[in-house]
């Protein structure tokens, strides 16, 4: 977005916000779309920004959600139940139930005990479920191969699961493309095994890529598509051989998000230069960027008419919080900072929305605004958080 479009919504709506632009979103998944041909399904995990639900949906028509808070949300948004894959290690009776009641038709599996869960909530629901066996790559997150393997040899157990793939995921931010290329690989042959030692069929794989994404300067933002680009035809390779979907969070959202924080002080102390904004770590989490040792893409934007001593140079900018932790950046070369200059963090359409700690020190959380060609609209005011921080009503003796 543009530095006016940028300080239009700051006027407007005020500082901290986050604001997402839908009209780049929506040229990024279509790209995205256009380097795989059409021929390879298309996932949102909407752990990343629920926000962008009804955006990704309208434009993917297949979402993604861990917790039984994430489905209240697309029901909330009145998503279509067969657009919806219930996945994440922890699903309880109730979460299943609920699911279901909702209209939900596709489910992970993630242990024994899921297979358990789901065999008796179908039979009670009087359906025929299709699950997606989740494989781990090594975590806490999915099933064991022998155990994948117990439960296709077993399958005759459970009459009311029809296993219909598998699901895989091993991690997010991974710049080296030679291991995706061995996952594919792998669950290629692993299909191939199962298809021969089990005469059973893998039909589908849902796949997380874990792509990455660039947040930081001194990195290559030329072309933040290449990676999908360059594992295009190892991912159709496979999708030749089962019906193919690729989930992703980080890599369609980050570009399309700005957190707009204003200075609100300006200090030198100890020969270090200090610009306090009214954001802070409370509401910006760049993945690996920890108590700000790396420079993310900044635009200083509007200037404040307000003189102060500040001078050109190093300036650790952090945010609001009582806490030492709290550094956005430890060192941002900028001209002199005043108090009312605005800084525009770019590439958060992922996580910092709500991955941050936003509870913390009971401050407010950020208004979030959407952008597109119709211009801004506020879908969530500035919220005070101490509510959720305090006792509901007066203690009774």
């Amino acid at each position: 977005m543009t530095p006016d479009i940028l300080n239009a919504c700051a006027a407007k709506y005020g500082t901290p916000a986050y604001l997402f632009d839908l009209t780049e979103l929506n040229a990024r998944t279509d790209a995205i779309r256009d380097i795989l041909d059409g021929d390879i399904g298309l996932c949102y995990s909407i752990k990343a920004n629920p926000f962008l639900v009804p955006a990704m949906d309208s434009r993917l028509g297949m979402l993604e959600v861990c917790s039984p808070g994430e489905l209240e949300i697309c029901i909330h948004n009145h998503i279509n139940p067969d657009h919806i894959l219930f996945s994440g290690v922890s699903k309880t009776r109730n979460d299943i139930r609920r699911a279901i009641e909702a209209g939900v038709r596709l489910f992970t599996c993630e242990s024994r005990l899921h297979v358990t869960l789901l065999e008796a909530a179908a039979a009670e629901a009087g359906l025929i479920l299709p699950v997606l066996l989740r494989l781990t790559a090594g975590s806490q997150f999915g099933m064991d191969i022998s155990d994948l393997e117990w439960v296709i040899q077993n399958r005759n157990t459970c009459p009311h699961l029809s296993i219909c793939g598998i699901h895989y995921f091993s991690g997010t931010q991974r710049k080296k493309l030679k291991d995706q290329r061995s996952e594919l690989e792998f669950l290629a042959e692993t299909c191939a095994r199962i298809q021969s030692e089990f005469n059973f069929t893998i039909e589908r794989i849902e796949y997380g890529t874990g792509l990455y994404f660039p947040y930081f300067e001194n990195e290559d933002h030329s072309d933040t598509l290449a990676p999908i680009r360059e594992l295009a035809p190892d991912l159709l390779r496979l999708s030749r051989q089962v019906r193919l979907t690729i989930e992703m969070g980080r890599f369609f959202a980050s570009s399309c998000g700005t957190f707009l924080t204003a200075v609100q002080d300006t200090k030198r102390n100890k020969g270090q230069q200090y610009a306090i904004l009214d954001g802070g770590i409370h509401h910006l989490n760049y993945y690996g960027g920890s108590m700000g040792m790396r420079v993310p893409l900044i635009t200083k934007l509007s200037d404040s008419c307000t003189p102060d001593s500040g001078e050109s140079g190093s300036w650790m900018l952090c945010g609001s919080l009582c806490t030492t932790a709290d550094v956005l950046v430890r060192a941002y070369p900028a001209s002199s900072l005043h108090p009312g200059d605005i800084l525009a963090f770019h590439y958060c359409g992922a996580y910092s929305v709500t991955e941050a700690p936003a509870l913390f020190l009971s401050r407010d959380m950020p208004a979030v605004i959407l952008y597109d060609t119709d211009g801004f609209k506020q879908i969530r005011s500035s919220q005070p958080s101490w509510p959720m921080n305090t006792i509901s009503s007066a203690p009774t003796r």
